[in-house]
């Protein structure tokens, strides 16, 4: 079994966040007070182009790869033992379209000891959302609710079906007068009148994603803070979960979590568990034979 101990081998060591989008915000104190590092940050390396919300630099990896180059990166520019990348991906829910969520990713990398931690985090907490609006256009209620303008907007001009999104014509915008003016910009070289206006998802311009990624930050110093009951390395925790939960009626197995897989970073040590609320059977209600 796993055993909690002071993760003493990193205290005192620079940890270096690949981040160009003020993440030390909200990463400093999870890592400070829970591994005694130092974070420091990557001022040279551009995040944006391993992908930007924005699109100018598409994502070529999905977000854990993603993540994981970017810690590397920050390493190799900053020569430190410790790496850190954060990477966030939003839309909607798969099983519910009109919900929106968001997923963030932590990697946290020991390079001495080739040592990879990853988790993840899945929120439908955000403010994630877009709107096609022309001047002149009553917007205040959406504004409202996407936390304008303590949460940043871009904006796009509008084009014909089938082109795809145009580039990004304005951001950091942080009055409701600059945004009036930055539509009618928008607007005068749109193709078809129309502007979109999105939600802009870098963290320093989203206070709602800056705290999900600062309660990821606490759970991933807790994963590093239990170590491998086999080989004592730090980073014991969840990896995967299995569904197969059987129906409270008829035993068939639903797609519900039925086990979780707890397993480290550094041996092939892993142990198979029940889910950890104790569930032991699933409502017919989740029952693709009882509730086709």
């Amino acid at each position: 079994m796993p055993v909690s101990a002071p993760p003493c081998d990193y205290r005192g060591l620079p940890l270096c966040l690949a981040s160009q989008h003020r993440k030390e915000r909200a990463l400093e104190r999870p890592f400070r007070v829970g591994l005694g590092v130092t974070l420091v940050t990557t001022e040279t390396l551009d995040t944006d182009a391993f992908g930007s919300f924005s699109g100018t630099y598409p994502r070529r990896e999905d977000a854990l790869r993603t993540c994981l180059q970017k810690a590397k990166a920050g390493l190799a520019l900053s020569g430190a033992r410790l790496g850190l990348a954060s990477e966030g991906s939003f839309g909607p829910h798969p099983a519910l379209p009109l919900l929106p969520i968001g997923i963030e990713c932590l990697t946290f990398v020991d390079s001495q000891t080739s040592l990879v931690i990853q988790e993840s985090r899945i929120s439908a907490r955000t403010n994630f959302s877009q709107v096609r609006v022309k001047p002149g256009d009553a917007i205040d209620t959406w504004l409202q609710q996407v936390g304008f303008p303590g949460h940043g907007l871009l904006l796009r001009p509008g084009r014909a079906p089938g082109l795809g999104p145009a580039p990004v014509h304005s951001m950091d915008i942080q009055t409701p007068e600059a945004l009036e003016a930055a539509i009618q910009a928008a607007a005068a070289c749109s193709e078809d009148g129309w502007v979109q206006l999105e939600t802009d998802m870098r963290a320093h311009r989203n206070p709602t994603r800056m705290g999900s990624i600062r309660q990821l930050g606490f759970q991933l110093v807790r994963r590093l803070r239990s170590r491998c009951g086999a080989c004592g390395a730090p980073g014991w925790g969840l990896i995967e979960k299995l569904p197969g939960l059987p129906c409270a009626w008829c035993g068939q197995p639903t797609r519900r979590i039925a086990q979780e897989i707890h397993g480290g970073g550094a041996c092939d040590h892993q142990l198979v568990l029940p889910r950890a609320d104790g569930l032991v059977s699933a409502d017919p209600g989740h029952c693709d034979h009882c509730n086709p």
